[in-house]
This record gives structure tokens, C-alpha cells and sequence, in this order.
């Protein structure tokens, strides 16, 4: 009778970890990040990569360009160069992949050319999601790299002439950014309230951030805004997305 009941216990006992390791194994995703800007999607989705990242999941970050104009007292060349020491570091905290695009800062073409081109890494990524800006912005870069990253995705889907195979079920989230913010919605919440010590040390490997270049003070209202959206979330920290209004579109045969 003790034997049975110690035996009982025990098995009360593993059961958790025995139906744990009884659940199939979470496959790993592939995110994609595109940003106007080296530093963009760090700031506004860093603490989701990170999150990801420590999960298992590959992290990549597309820079369209470096944002190399955005120092006054330094010249562009040696700005631009500093950006992408700032953004391979980054990379490198986040234990992520990093790809530069042939942009110049303020001049990322709305045109054929940079969709394909975006479409082209998608093909070759493959990833899952893809992180990118929201629509409005008082930065023209962020809205035209929506505008491409949007398409890009569909031309990616499409079997292509350019000897790369079609990808296909690529989600679309947009990121909230100070300079977006004209009708965004959160929408979407990740709880990353575990992250928000590495996030700090993720964003500040870009000098802008510290608040030296700008006087716009990036530190503060982004980890001010993880503060906010965990909040509403209900949890420590949260960063928030929005999603295109025909993918809140829920249909049910009743109601549940």
C-alpha cells in the first residue's frame, strides 16, 4: 500500500514534465525586420527580437540605408560608416544576421526597382514574419519603406524570372514608431518583460540613441513606451503592433 502510494505521488509529481516533453517541438521561425534606417527596428522591435531570438528563432535586420545624414556635425562618409560599425554591433548583441541595402538616407525609391529588390531577400529569408514600418509617417523614408516592403511581400509569393523560388505566408506586422504614429492602432501585444535590460544594451549601440546627436530623447520614450504598452497588456513591459485592417477580420459560424 505505501509502495503504491509513493509510486502515486510520483507520478502526480512528473506528470507536468512528462507532458512537457510529450508536446511536439516548437519549430523555429525566421523574422525579417526592414527598416528605413540602421537603428529603426532595433528601437521600435528589439525587444521582440531579442525575446525571438533567445527562443530559437533566426533574426534578420534589413537596413534600406544607413541613416548616415543624420549627424550635422559629422560628414556624411564618416557617419555612414560609423552606422554600420553601430548596426553590425547590434547584430551581433542580438546574435542576428544583418543586410545593408544600397540606399542613400532620405532617398529610398518608391519605385519597381526596390520592391523586387526587397522581394529578392524575402525569396532568399524565407521568413515567417516580416516586421517593417506603419504607413504614416512625418519620415518620408519610413512611409515609402512601407509602401515596398507591403508589395515586396506579394512579389515575393509570385514565382519570379530572377532565379529565385516563390515564398509564400509571409505575415505582416508594423511597428510603432514616434514618427508613425497618424493612425496607428495597437493592435497585437508581445510581452517582453524579460527583455527590457538587454533592450537597453541592444539600443545603445547606436550613439544617436544616447541622445548626443538628437534632442529627441530615443531612450527615454522607448523603454517609457515598453512601460506603457505592458500596462494595457497587463505585464511588466509589452512593444505593440498593428496589422493590416483585413487581417482583424474574424468570422465564426456563431458566437463562441
Amino acid at each position: 500500500m505505501k509502495v503504491a502510494f509513493v509510486t502515486a505521488m510520483l507520478c502526480t509529481a512528473l506528470a507536468p514534465a512528462v507532458a512537457a516533453a510529450q508536446q511536439p517541438a516548437r519549430a523555429p521561425k525566421t523574422i525579417l525586420a526592414v527598416g528605413g534606417h540602421a537603428g529603426d527596428m532595433e528601437l521600435t522591435t528589439g525587444a521582440v527580437l531579442l525575446k525571438q531570438r533567445a527562443a530559437g528563432d533566426r533574426v534578420v535586420l534589413l537596413h534600406l540605408s544607413l541613416g548616415e545624414r543624420g549627424n550635422p556635425r559629422m560628414p556624411v562618409s564618416e557617419y555612414a560608416a560609423q552606422k554600420r560599425r553601430e548596426a553590425e554591433a547590434a547584430a551581433r548583441l542580438l546574435g542576428g544576421e544583418v543586410i545593408f541595402g544600397p540606399y542613400r538616407d532620405g532617398e529610398v525609391p518608391n519605385d519597381e526597382e526596390a520592391r523586387q529588390y526587397v522581394a529578392d531577400v524575402i525569396r532568399t529569408v524565407k521568413p515567417s514574419v516580416v516586421l517593417t514600418h506603419w504607413r504614416e509617417s512625418i519620415h518620408r523614408d519610413h512611409a515609402t519603406t512601407h509602401a515596398v516592403v507591403v508589395d515586396a511581400v506579394l512579389l515575393a509569393a509570385i514565382d519570379s524570372a530572377r532565379g529565385k523560388p516563390a515564398h509564400r505566408g509571409t505575415r505582416l506586422w508594423f511597428a510603432e514608431n514616434w514618427e508613425d504614429k497618424a493612425q496607428f492602432e495597437p493592435y497585437l501585444y508581445v510581452d517582453v518583460s524579460d527583455q527590457a535590460a538587454r533592450y537597453r544594451d541592444l539600443v545603445s549601440s547606436y550613439e544617436f540613441v544616447a541622445g548626443t546627436i538628437s534632442s529627441f530623447p530615443y531612450l527615454n520614450y522607448y523603454t517609457a513606451l515598453l512601460t506603457l504598452r505592458g500596462a494595457e497588456a497587463r505585464r511588466t513591459a509589452a512593444v505593440a503592433f498593428d496589422i493590416d485592417p483585413m487581417g482583424k477580420r474574424q468570422v465564426m459560424s456563431a458566437i463562441p
